[in-house]
């Protein structure tokens, strides 16, 4: 097993989140582990889009992506030059 710890929090905080692990047929402690989770990837995504976004800024970026990885969305990619960047809008 692992090394396990006490998180304090509120009684109605308790309560809710016991509901909702409830909800999804897990523990408190497996509800919290998957929303840790959960959390962490949308962090991640959010330093990707970030990241992305700051790539779309240098010089033939676009052109160079649209040409590698093109398709379908090749001339929607190129048409995001005049949009705020993700997020801003």
């Amino acid at each position: 097993m692992a090394d396990t710890t006490t998180v304090e929090v509120d009684t109605d905080v308790h309560d809710r989140l016991a509901v909702l692990a409830a909800d999804r047929g897990l523990s408190l402690r497996a509800y919290l582990a998957e929303l840790t989770t959960a959390q962490e990837n949308e962090a991640a995504l959010a330093r990707a889009a970030r990241a992305f976004e700051k790539a779309l800024e240098r010089p033939g970026f676009r052109e160079g992506f649209a040409r590698d990885f093109g398709g379908r969305s090749t001339h929607r990619l190129l048409e995001t030059r005049n949009r705020p960047p993700l997020g801003r809008a």
